[in-house]
């Protein structure tokens, strides 16, 4: 999962990027017009994992992990301007996801390019620089289409992007519209920007209360909001477990914004976990929600999901309830699974194959 995070100069962005990644990336209150990417790639937290990892006691224990990518170079009014930069455009495509981080707090130190603080404004800005890009490129698609449509060529695909470019004129993203999954397969390859789930991360501040409803409405599916006090969880990011625990507790703060951030984002994007377990390897892997046990093996290896013959499945909560693999086949909660069998969040897979 990669997930591009972006927001207007001086928005905190870094700050959240360093808080979610445990990062060191130097921020500034200067604004930038050069495109610059930081990467960082974190493990998934997730107890299941460490449990099955004290249980089978294997040699390697891999979590499903997600990248971050901090860029910047976006600027208010760019694309009304110039248009977004064609590699800042390919930088962002290429993410499954979007964060787009807004700042909801007063600091003297920090100056605003767009005048008071106001997350609502950032946001609804932010939207239209997407929109507008995926307007350039619906538009450049249709005055091809207008030639194939000249020699009888064009068909229902033109019908596809004239509904794009009436929805984007009218400044609502992409994802807003009912797309059926025949014609949410024929947009895939585009990448447009505005059909990219959208998670926005309120920066609230040293004092600001994480339930970021109140600060901002953002009525779009596909999307979610999320309120960070991005100063401190970067302090506490930088800290040993067992001290960050104890800050998390001054601070009154549920659970560090990674979790969060990242079950917000895996909500979003319709993923769910399995595991395959062993003496070798204890292992997450990340699918979507509703895939088949034919799928899960090809996530492990194509070559699994090819030779396919059967799934070997066991629910999570009945290994822990059992206690062990030899409990679970004695009460009858060992199961053989064809093909087409839907993975349920946390199963413990092995996969048969005949290659």
């Amino acid at each position: 999962m990669e997930i591009a995070i972006i927001g207007f100069p001086n928005s905190t962005k870094t700050t959240i990027f360093n808080a979610l990644t445990r990062g060191h990336v130097e921020t500034t209150a200067v604004p930038s017009a050069k495109l610059e990417v930081h990467t960082a790639i974190v493990n998934v937290p997730d107890p299941r994992v460490e449990v099955l990892s004290a249980m089978f006691q294997p040699r390697k224990t891999i979590y499903a992990q997600v990248t971050y990518k901090d860029i910047a170079g976006m600027g208010r009014g760019m694309s009304r301007q110039s248009g977004l930069a064609g590699s800042l455009i390919n930088l962002l495509s290429a993410s499954e996801a979007l964060m787009h981080v807004v700042r909801a707090f007063v600091d003297d130190t920090i100056p605003t390019a767009g005048g008071a603080v106001d997350p609502q404004r950032d946001v609804a800005d932010m939207d239209t620089e997407l929109i507008l890009a995926d307007l350039v490129m619906v538009e450049r698609k249709l005055e091809r289409l207008a030639k194939e449509a000249r020699r009888g060529e064009a068909g229902e695909e033109q019908a596809l992007f004239q509904r794009l470019q009436a929805v984007l004129e009218q400044g609502t993203p992409i994802r807003d519209l009912d797309l059926s999954p025949e014609e949410t397969r024929q947009l895939r390859g585009y990448g447009f920007l505005s059909a990219k789930p959208m998670l926005v991360v309120v920066n609230v501040g040293e004092e600001g209360d994480e339930d970021a409803g109140g600060l901002l409405t953002y009525d779009h599916k596909e999307s979610a909001v999320i309120g960070i006090r991005g100063r401190i969880e970067a302090e506490i990011a930088q800290l040993e477990p067992d001290e960050a625990q104890a800050f998390l507790q001054e601070y009154g703060i549920s659970e560090p914004s990674l979790n969060r951030v990242i079950r917000a984002s895996y909500q979003l994007l319709g993923l769910q976990s399995f595991f395959t377990v062993g003496e070798d390897e204890v292992r997450a892997w990340t699918i979507r929600r509703g895939a088949t046990a034919v799928e899960a093996a090809g996530a492990i290896h194509t070559d699994l999901a090819r030779g396919f013959i059967r799934a070997e499945q066991v629910a999570y909560g009945d290994l822990i309830a059992c206690g062990s693999m030899a409990e679970v086949k004695a009460r009858g909660l060992f199961h053989l699974q064809g093909k087409d069998y839907i993975v349920q969040d946390g199963d413990i897979l092995t996969i048969r194959s005949g290659v």
